[in-house]
């Protein structure tokens, strides 16, 4: 009798493992096909865009090098924010994540998100995958996902109502700019509510059609996994709110540390409202990476509050250089470890 279960339970066993096996497999793969479109990606933007990277090299080599060091330690601050806020998130969770693994997902993300332009899911997949590995649970990955983009967004209404209340100030408000922040401010309120619709609501939130493909249906039951309080939690969603403002201040210090390297100086809420007003055309905008868009206002917005040409120029050029050309590098190969990890 005794050794029958024993070969029940063997039998079990086996069938388990065999019912894992392609799953794994498939996991395997697509971190795989993933990665292979991620490098791909990088090595064509650089080949393209060969001539900006050049640019951004002179410009460096002409420029005061202690606001640049300025530039890029502001650059430093803004990964080691997202950092802290998925560590807050996972201390509320009571899971552990080492600071280092956490600093270098932030990188990988970027470098997915910039490279692949699939609205920012590039970069989740990469997100939730390390988070599931580094926290033990796919509910406490997925919470940090939603509360994510949940803070990123009203802080960019915060950064927007910010941007406008400068420019008025400047004297620099026009009816195009008072619609391109009240588009982003919609924005703004849409994504969260729409964020934690989903999640409650789960596959209920799609029509009945579209339960009937399992993918789909297993897809938003999975964002139903996320834990209740973590992902409404209002006290830690205003912490990671204020987080991401300070991200979005730091990258208006690099633009004001990027014109102060060229050696024009101008008051910060200028550098600012530039920042943020070509970010709001890059967000709404169809263009990959915002490549020539981002430029266009920002050089536009600078130029309409009285900075040289030459200097709006150039000091757009350092900037893109910064947070784009300088992580490309360092992301490929955070992405590629990244990804690599699991499949060890």
């Amino acid at each position: 009798m005794a050794s029958t279960i024993k070969n029940q339970a063997a039998r079990r066993a086996e069938v388990r493992k065999a019912a894992e096996q392609p799953q794994s497999l498939f996991a395997a793969n697509w971190r795989s096909w993933l990665l292979a479109a991620l490098l791909i990606a990088g090595v064509v933007v650089a080949v393209l865009h060969w001539g900006d990277v050049k640019k951004f090299a002179a410009l460096v080599a002409h420029a005061q090098p202690i606001w640049l060091l300025a530039a890029a330690a502001a650059q430093v601050l803004t990964y080691v924010a997202l950092a802290i806020e998925w560590t807050l998130v996972l201390r509320m969770a009571k899971c552990r994540g080492p600071f280092g693994k956490l600093l270098g997902l932030t990188v990988a993300k970027h470098f997915a998100d910039q490279m692949v332009p699939t609205a920012g899911m590039s970069g989740n997949v990469v997100l939730v995958d390390r988070l599931r590995e580094i926290s033990g649970s796919r509910p406490v990955a997925l919470a940090a996902l939603i509360m994510t983009v949940i803070a990123y967004y009203a802080s960019y209404g915060v950064a927007s109502l910010l941007a406008l209340l400068l420019l008025w100030i400047h004297g620099q408000t026009s009816w195009v700019v008072i619609g391109l922040i009240s588009a982003s401010l919609g924005l703004s309120a849409g994504v969260p509510t729409l964020a934690l619709w989903l999640h409650r609501k789960g596959a209920k939130a799609i029509p009945a059609w579209l339960r009937q493909i399992r993918t789909v249906c297993e897809l938003f039951e999975m964002i139903k996994e996320a834990p209740t309080r973590l992902v409404r939690n209002t006290r830690l969603i205003g912490e990671l709110t204020l987080l991401n403002c300070a991200g979005f201040a730091l990258d208006g210090l690099t633009m004001l540390f990027c014109l102060f390297s060229l050696g024009v100086y101008v008051p910060f809420g200028i550098a600012f409202g530039a920042f943020i007003l070509a970010s709001i055309v890059v967000t709404l905008g169809p263009i990959p990476m915002g490549l020539g868009s981002f430029e266009a206002v920002s050089i536009g917005m600078l130029r309409a509050m009285g900075v040289p040409f030459e200097a709006a120029l150039s000091a757009t050029l350092l900037f893109r250089g910064y947070t784009l050309w300088v992580p490309l590098i360092p992301g490929m190969f955070a992405a590629r470890r990244q990804l690599r990890r699991k499949k060890r």
